[in-house]
């Protein structure tokens, strides 16, 4: 496909194929050749009619040059090159071949077909089994159940126990014995069959429909040193001691012979401040409630002082509450679900999860599991970004209840989304004897009178429902646990409900608005939450366009979509006007099959659509914001959101998770109107939405917009105040250190930093990272090392993305290391003044005297924990020297 920018490359650089980069003695494997030919035409005919298009508009020159190089260019340069080509598997007949025999071109069918699928059905699979070995063919089963499997297959009396061999690894060295059945404890993708080998492979993919996915490198969640480098010249910062200025720029200057790079922040009247980048850990970028532009901080005053004492007597009367509050709901009593370990099913439900958890998502359910085991109602609160897998910690717990006679009613705020969660629940709890209802407008006033009865009895296990469950007339026979969806979303009588239910019973809430990271830490141990911020495996970033609308762009994108065999979303939210606009697309691309819904159609048909699209049926919906909320379609990777400059911040990033949960490459194109003038705050917006496109982005984007409504959520919009008095970040610190205070805790500070100041030039240079964001980043990730190997590790990154190290940036990762060194040794500060080194120790440390006169004689001072060193007793190789010497010093004398 060809995407803005990269359609335009091939005119900016040589044109390049993969096979310029292969060896002429290479090997290149065909896996299909005739299908890799198609889909090269299919390309080479879509790149001809974007060229033409863009000639005829006149936004190209004509005859250029091709954007890329075409079929009957490449075809001769194929040609020319050693092969091995794979033929379509069912086009010849089967035959073996070694590719160590090879030794040119040849056409080659692979050894094996596909197993077959059984999809849960048990029965079958065993019987399958049997004849495979009456027949003397060899068996082998690869599965996470091994010893499950061999019960089911000794239950069966289909097959002798002397064929079932369950080996404790995965490999196999020799071709088991004809006519036996191997059962191997472990994990592959999917099975296969060879007629000439007798052999069967079968795995979770075939027999149950699922197969646990192996665990690929996971990306790194965002973390709050990317958000201070997207600080752009005239943003407000705070600094933990001088307060709220204007940040200018970063400077390079030249004091007392040493070159460095200092970050410039402006302050009241011409007060300015050079903060060394090495301190970047204590500058924070501003952010308050609303637009309101806050009073610049003035040095050499008292000003700033004053300001965080008045928070500081804020935050302990709201960490009081919260303790008391906490407090009651520790003392109230509840129901204490039993342990994992009297649940056999619950395991085997979540053997029978298709992906690996992720370690916060894994942490999150043990977190749940460990609060409905305790004898006290669970307020626990799951945050987590859009498609982060908060829907399997609500259906463990779910099904936990269940096991133990309880009811689960589950809360959410749209009946599509409702419908959504029932077709989940129901698929994966299929083989287990649960009953699973919904309870919305989807269902006819009979069928909801049924189901009101049925829960009233206990014959139904879980319910699902909209704001229809809190109504008068629905009763439970024996309610455990009520889950919440996005609670922030229901009026003020449905969360009074919801209230007097926490003192009752179980109650887990899930949220996607993101709770900022120093929101979460000054809360813990008093709000129950547990935050998912990892991203799901393979999961890839989505590509975010933001365009004028453009009906070309828009045929384009849908077409691709189409092509890939995915689905699209197209948002239009107006009722009025919303068939034209499908109508209008009917006309723009008539092979696609387009459907509409929306919150205003009745149920049946709004359920018919939706279920529809979901199963394929057809290629577009365009729909309102109906779709906002947990809607999840892995086959839908594109998404056009038309009007976006209309959409809320929240809404935008809302909408663009619905697309990007599979493994394709997802795509989300925000267009506004031709002409239209955008006020400042909807530029801010699509510039915000355009600019947080890395997994995990919801953090960043809650800086904004969500992050401070979720922070009004949690602790009261009345704090707005005090919270624009200091900025959101240090509000949040001084909150956490008044709940430890009042809790009895020492602030959790962790080794206190070290500075260093020494006569090395130590920085960035332009020519090595050029981008500004790009550098704050890495001088603030640099900031916050703490440990030896994590200084190494970001060597090692720098040196592999830009190259060799120059001598300044080797200077600043030997200081960087150096102040970790420090740090751990039980320095405050280690300097260099008037040729001599000064090193100064924290209170609890006594400098080791004995060490010092051994090297040193009497030529080294030590007075009040300060030692002073002459440059010229260290050499030449005096940081060398230093760091061997920094750990001794401080070391307890030897008793020897």
């Amino acid at each position: 496909s060809f995407d803005d920018i990269a359609f335009y490359l091939p005119y900016l650089h040589s044109q390049a194929t993969v096979l310029d980069y292969l060896p002429r003695s290479g090997l290149l494997i065909l896996d299909n050749p005739g299908s890799i030919q198609n889909r090269i035409a299919e390309l080479d005919l879509q790149a001809q009619e974007i060229k033409e298009r863009l000639e005829r508009e006149r936004e190209n020159p004509t005859h250029l040059r091709d954007t890329h190089v075409m079929w009957d260019q490449l075809e001769p340069q194929i040609q020319q090159r050693r092969q091995l080509r794979f033929a379509d598997i069912l086009s010849t007949a089967e035959s073996e071949f070694d590719v160590r025999q090879y030794g040119g071109t040849e056409n080659l069918m692979p050894p094996y077909t596909s197993a077959n699928s059984y999809g849960g059905r048990l029965r079958a699979f065993v019987q399958d089994c049997r004849k495979a070995l009456d027949n003397r063919e060899r068996v082998v089963i690869v599965t996470a159940q091994a010893r499950r499997m061999a019960e089911v297959l000794s239950d069966e009396s289909i097959l002798r126990e002397a064929t079932i061999h369950v080996s404790p690894g995965t490999n196999i060295n020799q071709l088991p014995e004809p006519g036996t059945l191997t059962l191997i404890q472990g994990q592959l993708m999917e099975g296969w069959q060879s007629r000439s080998l007798a052999l069967s492979i079968y795995t979770d993919t075939e027999i149950f429909g699922w197969s646990k996915r192996r665990g690929v490198q996971r990306r790194k969640p965002v973390t709050p040193a990317s958000f201070l480098a997207e600080v752009n010249p005239g943003d407000y910062v705070v600094h933990q001691e001088h307060g709220i200025g204007r940040f200018e720029g970063l400077v390079r200057l030249n004091l007392t012979g040493v070159e460095r790079e200092y970050l410039l922040i402006h302050y009241a009247g011409t007060d300015k401040l050079y903060i060394p980048t090495d301190q970047l850990d204590r500058v924070t970028r501003y952010i308050g409630m609303g637009e309101s532009v806050p009073a610049l901080s003035k040095l050499g005053t008292t000003e700033w002082t004053r300001a965080k004492s008045k928070v500081k007597e804020n935050v302990q009367d709201i960490a009081r509450d919260l303790l008391r509050l906490y407090g009651a709901r520790e003392a109230a009593p509840g129901h204490a679900f039993p342990p994992d370990s009297e649940q056999p099913w619950l395991q085997e439900l979540e053997d029978a999860f298709a992906f690996e958890e992720t370690p916060d998502q894994a942490r999150a359910i043990e977190e749940v599991k460990a609060d409905m085991e305790r004898p006290r109602p669970m307020d626990r609160l799951v945050c987590g970004d859009v498609g982060y897998g908060k829907t399997e910690v609500a259906l463990r717990a779910a099904f936990k209840a269940v096991l133990d006679q309880r009811q689960v009613a589950i809360l959410v705020p749209t009946t599509v989304l409702a419908l959504q969660h029932y077709n989940n629940f129901k698929e994966r709890l299929k083989a287990y004897p649960v009953r699973v209802e919904l309870l919305s407008r989807f269902r006819s006033d009979k069928e909801q009178k049924q189901i009101l009865e049925d829960l009233a009895f206990g014959k139904v296990d879980i319910v699902i429902g909209t704001h229809r469950l809190l109504q008068k007339d629905v009763v439970f026979f024996n309610l455990g646990l009520l889950i919440v969806d996005e609670e922030q979303r229901f009026g003020v009588a449905h969360k009074e409900r919801l209230k007097q239910m926490r003192t009752e019973i179980d109650v887990l809430t899930m949220t996607a608005t993101p709770i900022p990271r120093t929101l979460h830490m000054s809360l813990v141990n008093l709000r129950d939450m547990s935050v998912i911020e990892t991203p799901p495996q393979e999961r890839l970033p989505i590509r975010t366009t933001i365009r004028e609308y453009d009906e070309n762009l828009i045929r384009e994108a849908i077409l691709r979509e189409i092509d890939r065999g995915g689905q699209v979303f197209f948002v239009h939210n107006r009722v009025q006007g919303i068939q034209m606009i499908a109508q209008k697309l009917q006309r723009l691309i008539p092979e696609a099959r387009i459907a509409v819904g929306h919150g205003q159609m009745n149920e049946e048909q709004l359920e018919r659509v939706m279920v529809g699209f979901a199963n394929g049926e057809y290629d577009v919906l365009v729909s309102t914001t109906i779709i906002e909320n947990g809607l999840d379609i892995p086959n839908a990777n594109t998404i056009i959101v038309n009007n976006a400059a209309y959409f809320g911040l929240s809404q935008l990033y809302q909408l663009r998770g619905r697309v990007g949960r599979a493994t394709h490459q997802a795509y989300a194109y925000f267009f506004y109107g031709k002409d239209a003038k955008l006020t400042p705050i909807q530029e801010k917006r699509l510039r915000a939405i355009f600019e947080a496109t890395e997994l995990g982005a919801g953090f960043r984007i809650a800086m904004k917009d969500l992050e401070i409504r979720g922070a009004g959520n949690l602790l009261g919009a009345e704090q707005s105040g005090f919270m624009n008095s200091v900025g959101f970040d240090l509000y949040c610190k001084l909150l956490a250190e008044a709940v430890q205070e009042l809790q009895g805790k020492q602030a959790e500070a962790g080794t206190p930093g070290a500075t260093v100041d020494l006569p090395l030039d130590a920085y960035l240079p332009d020519e090595y990272i050029g981008d500004r964001t790009l550098k704050v980043n890495f001088y603030q990730r640099l900031a916050n090392l703490t440990q030896a190997e994590q200084v190494e590790a970001m060597a090692a990154e720098m040196s592999d993305r830009f190259g060799v190290l120059p001598k300044p940036v080797e200077n600043l990762l030997a200081m960087v290391r150096l102040k970790v060194e420090a740090a751990q040794s039980g320095y405050e500060s280690v300097a260099m003044k008037d040729n001599e080194f000064v090193l100064t120790v924290r209170r609890t440390i006594v400098p080791n005297r004995i060490v010092l006169y051994r090297r040193f004689r009497n030529e080294a001072r030590v007075q009040q924990g300060v030692i002073r060193i002459p440059r010229r007793l260290l050499g030449a190789d005096w940081l060398g020297q230093l760091r061997e010497l920094l750990p001794t010093i401080t070391a307890a004398p030897s008793t020897a």
